[in-house]
C-alpha cells in the first residue's frame, strides 16, 4: 500500500494590520486605504513614529516598513496615516484561525496572521486547490480581508507557495514542482536566509536556491556551520519533516528589558530597574513551575552599542533574591559604573521543572525569608490579575 501523500496549508493574511485596520474603517463608512497610498503607525501625530505596515500603493511608491512616518511623508505629502489597534487586530486573528480551525484541527499558529494545517486526513478525495480556494473565500466573505494560501507536502513548500502572488490566491509547491518553481528563485527567498546568509553564499556564486541545492553540505559548512549547512541543503531540495504542531513549545528562556525615556547612568536607578527585572522574570518562573541555572543581563548603551553576559549557577533557583545577585554581578562585569544606559535587559535559561535544590550549611540564612517574600509577592499579583481580569469582563458586557 502507498504511503499517504502529506498535504499542508499555509494561510497568510495579506497585508495583515493594514487589512484589519481598513477592514475596521470602512464599517464606519470610511474609504478602503488599501486601495490608496497608506500606512498603519503607533501615532500618526508623531512624525517619528515607525510604520508597521504599508498598502500595495504605497510600497510602489517607495514607502517601507520600519521607516518613520517623516520619511514616507516625504515620498508621499498625501499619505493616508491611521494608527493601528491592537485589541481589534487581536479579534480578526481569532476569526481568522477560527475559521481555519474549521478545516482542520491539526493547526499550527505561526504568527497573529498566519497559521498552518494539516490536512492530509481531512482532504477526503477532493482537490486541495479547491478546498484552500473555499477556505480563502470564506475568511474573505466573512471577515472582510484577503489571504492567500500556500499548499505542499511540507511546512516549508507550503509556507514558500504562500509568498508566490499576491493578493488573494492559491498556490501549491509540490516535491514535484520544486526544481521549476523554486529553485530559479533568488536565495534570499529561502526560509531563514537572511542579509547576512545571501552575502556570504552570493560571495561564493550561490544566487538561486538552485545553485544552493546543488552544493555539498560540506563545501556549505565552511561558509555557515555544519548544523546550519545541513538545514539549508535539506531546505533548498524542498525537504522538511517537521510536523504541524498543535501544542505551543514551552518556554526555552524567560526575559524582560527596560527602556528608559532618558539615558540613566546611577547605580541607585539601575540598581533599582534591575531589581523590577527580577521581580517580574522570576515570578513568571514560578507560575510556570520553572528553575533556572542560566541567568544573563545586557545592556544597551546611548550609541546603541549592546553588551551582555551569563552566568552558569551549580544548582537550579526560582528564587528572586539569587537571579537579582546573580544579574548585579553580571552587570558589575559589563558596566563601568557610570556610562549612561538607554536599555536593560535580564533573562533566565536552561529551564527546568525539577527542582534539585540541596540544602547546605553555609545556605544563607535569609533564604527562608526570601522564599517568604516571594510567596507573597505572588500572592499579591495574582490578585491583581484577577482584580484586572474582573474589570475587564464587566467592560466587556
Amino acid at each position: 500500500m502507498s504511503k499517504r501523500r502529506r498535504v499542508i496549508f499555509h494561510i497568510d493574511v495579506n497585508s495583515a494590520f493594514l487589512s484589519w485596520t481598513a477592514v475596521q474603517l470602512m464599517q464606519g463608512g470610511h474609504q478602503d486605504i488599501r486601495l490608496v497610498p497608506s500606512v498603519v503607525s503607533g501615532d500618526p501625530n508623531d512624525r517619528r513614529s515607525i510604520i508597521t505596515a504599508a498598502s500595495i500603493p504605497a510600497k510602489k511608491l517607495g514607502i517601507k516598513t520600519a521607516e518613520p512616518v517623516s520619511m514616507a511623508l516625504r515620498k508621499c505629502p498625501n499619505l493616508v496615516v491611521v494608527q493601528g489597534d491592537w485589541e481589534w487586530y487581536r479579534r480578526c486573528s481569532e476569526g481568522f484561525i477560527e475559521i481555519c480551525r474549521k478545516y482542520s484541527p491539526v493547526l499550527q499558529q505561526f504568527s497573529i496572521d498566519e497559521c498552518f494545517i494539516d490536512m492530509t486526513l481531512r482532504n477526503w478525495g477532493e482537490d486541495p486547490v479547491d478546498v484552500a480556494l473555499r477556505l480563502k473565500n470564506e475568511v474573505k466573505t466573512t471577515l472582510g480581508f484577503t489571504v492567500n494560501v500556500g499548499i505542499g507536502s511540507n511546512k516549508l513548500l507550503a509556507k514558500m507557495a504562500s509568498e508566490f502572488e499576491k493578493p488573494d490566491k492559491v498556490h501549491t509547491l509540490w516535491d514535484e514542482e520544486v526544481q521549476e518553481k523554486m529553485w530559479p528563485l533568488e536565495v534570499r527567498e529561502l526560509l531563514w536566509v537572511g542579509k547576512k546568509t545571501e552575502e556570504k553564499l552570493q560571495m561564493y556564486g550561490i544566487h538561486t536556491i538552485g545553485e544552493l541545492a546543488q552544493r555539498s553540505v560540506g563545501s556549505l559548512t565552511r561558509l555557515v556551520g555544519k548544523k546550519f549547512a545541513e538545514q539549508l541543503h535539506e531546505n533548498a531540495n524542498g525537504r522538511d519533516e517537521s510536523p504541524v504542531e498543535t501544542e505551543v513549545p514551552e518556554a526555552k528562556s524567560i526575559s524582560a528589558e527596560r527602556t528608559f525615556s532618558n539615558d540613566i547612568g546611577t547605580e541607585k536607578e539601575i540598581d533599582r530597574a534591575l531589581f523590577n527585572l527580577a521581580c517580574v522574570v522570576a515570578h513568571r518562573m514560578r507560575r510556570a513551575d520553572f528553575h533556572t541555572s542560566c541567568v544573563s543581563v545586557f545592556i544597551k548603551h546611548k550609541d546603541f552599542s549592546v553588551v551582555q553576559k551569563q552566568h552558569q549557577m551549580s544548582q537550579p533557583t526560582n528564587i528572586t533574591a539569587v537571579i537579582l545577585n546573580e544579574a548585579r554581578a553580571i552587570l558589575r562585569d559589563i558596566w563601568d559604573g557610570k556610562s549612561p544606559i538607554r536599555q536593560i535587559g535580564l533573562g533566565v535559561s536552561k529551564l527546568t521543572h525539577e527542582n534539585t535544590f540541596q540544602m547546605s550549611l553555609f545556605e544563607d540564612p535569609k533564604m527562608d525569608y526570601y522564599r517568604e517574600w516571594d510567596r507573597k509577592f505572588d500572592e499579591e499579583k495574582a490578585q491583581n490579575e484577577d482584580a484586572r481580569m474582573l474589570a475587564y469582563e464587566r467592560k466587556r458586557q
